[in-house]
């Protein structure tokens, strides 16, 4: 099993592109510090949608029925799926009743989460992704690594590589606005083939039994206003009260993610067009178990911004493969271990514990408080690497005894101000590339202490 370190130094393994894809990055944090500073009620706004997602939770099960009989009322068709498994099970057999074979999928990072598009795949189901950065990804057969830019770790040259490959574009295309031209050409042909559309859903309305898809390029109006089906899939945690509470979302969640006011399209959707379907698959996969865990409860706010993996400095270095979970970076590392403690053991540990992640997210996640909770609990439960169980045992013991611990420092002090800067700061010290340590204490506090504590006495 490979652990996060391990595909960290992978990525690291080009310092230039690391350093683009840091830069970058922070660039979007700052759009997003920009807007946010733009709304004089920006706090109020974070409280109110944390209110209101608590309030959601709290009553979860009253709102899924009270959503479920206003969405029948609407005409649409609703399904509830336990896991990933039935999710997929059930997206096919609506495929397979209506005789489909193409579908149009604008982002869904649920459908990612389930492995929708290889179900589909393996039966025979051509699955098209229709989202500029979601196309790339699929068209390089990789997984997303940011749940709104998935291919920010691709350079442009990169791209224009795939699209040569894949697209048949000029070789030495690199141009963004031609690159994005060719693959909507590409595209066009495959929205008016599809038998199905496919999308995930951002907001759905208890009180209406509708939602919302908020998109910047149109394409899942363009894949629902087209095909006779349209299939909706949908996390329980991502329904809201009422109407009335959509803007405070709405108004969060473009500035949160890319600094922008507001997505191009907050497409709603409410009935079905005469002669055409509407599903809507309600889909649990672990978020009741996370709902019973009260430390860990508050997580299910998260409205899949991104923000906390733009500010958080371990993604920014690490790269969203990394994290080897649909959704990477501080918001991933707490609900990974939800679905498979032993097999993401490592990614609470992925964190500085800055609390930067915290004080950028919307809707108020403690993330960073949830992150080391995690890492106890992982502890506990006995999944921390024998180096590192043996290592914070071998701490504990020598912080046992004080006299070899001060021993220790002052060994350690002396040996550091003796050493020559090239051991310390060889290429083997990465930590030392942009880093410079602070030269060592000529005494230790306890020391300092022991000499100074009567100066006060008159």
């Amino acid at each position: 099993m490979i652990d996060h370190a391990t595909r960290a130094k992978r990525f690291n393994a080009d310092e230039k592109k690391v350093n683009w894809h840091d830069e970058t990055l922070w660039f979007v944090r700052h759009k997003r510090d920009l807007s946010s500073k733009g709304i004089p009620e920006w706090e109020q706004l974070r409280e109110l949608a944390a209110a209101i997602k608590a309030n959601v939770l709290s009553h979860l099960d009253e709102y899924l029925l009270e959503f479920e009989k206003n969405a029948i009322a609407n005409g649409i068709q609703v399904h509830w799926a336990k896991n990933a498994e039935e999710h997929n099970q059930i997206v096919h057999q609506i495929i397979q009743k209506v005789k489909g074979k193409k579908v149009v999928k604008s982002k869904s990072m649920l459908t990612e989460e389930c492995h929708l598009n290889e179900y589909l795949e393996e039966r025979q189901i051509e699955v098209i992704d229709t989202d500029l950065g979601e196309r790339i990804i699929q068209l390089s057969k990789e997984a997303p690594s940011h749940i709104v830019m998935p291919a920010i770790h691709m350079k442009k040259e990169e791209v224009g590589d795939l699209f040569h490959e894949k697209l048949g574009t000029p070789a030495g295309l690199y141009d963004p606005q031609l690159l994005t031209a060719a693959a909507r050409e590409q595209l066009r042909f495959r929205f008016l083939q599809a038998d199905v559309a496919l999308t995930g859903v951002n907001f759905a309305i208890a009180e209406t039994g509708g939602f919302v898809v908020c998109t910047n390029e149109g394409n899942a109006d363009m894949g629902v206003h087209l095909a006779p089906v349209h299939i909706a899939c949908m996390g329980i945690e991502k329904l809201i009260p009422k109407v009335e509470h959509l803007g405070v979302f709405l108004r969060l969640l473009a500035r949160s993610a890319t600094g922008q006011p507001i997505t191009a399209y907050s497409s709603h959707f409410r009935t079905p067009r005469p002669g055409c379907e509407m599903h809507i698959v309600l889909v649990d996969n672990g978020r009741t178990e996370l709902l019973g865990r009260p430390d860990f409860r508050k997580s299910l706010n998260c409205i899949r911004c991104g923000a906390c993996m733009n500010t958080c400095p371990i993604y920014r270095r690490s790269g969203g493969h990394s994290y080897d979970y649909t959704i990477p970076g501080p918001i991933g590392s707490i609900l990974s271990p939800n679905i498979d403690m032993r097999k993401h053991s490592s990614l609470p540990f992925a964190s500085t514990l800055c609390g930067s992640c915290s004080d950028v997210c919307p809707v108020k996640i403690d993330i960073h408080t949830q992150l080391y909770k995690w890492r106890q609990i992982i502890a506990k439960e006995g999944h921390l690497p024998a180096s590192k169980r043996w290592s914070m045992r071998m701490a504990g013991w020598l912080m046992a005894h004080p006299t070899l611990f001060r021993l220790s420092g002052k060994v350690g002090r002396r040996i550091l101000s003796i050493l020559p800067r090239q051991l310390v700061y060889g290429r083997w010290n990465e930590w030392g590339k942009a880093r410079e340590m602070p030269p060592p204490p000529a005494q230790s506090f306890h020391d300092w202490y022991l000499n100074n504590r009567n100066n006060g006495k008159k």
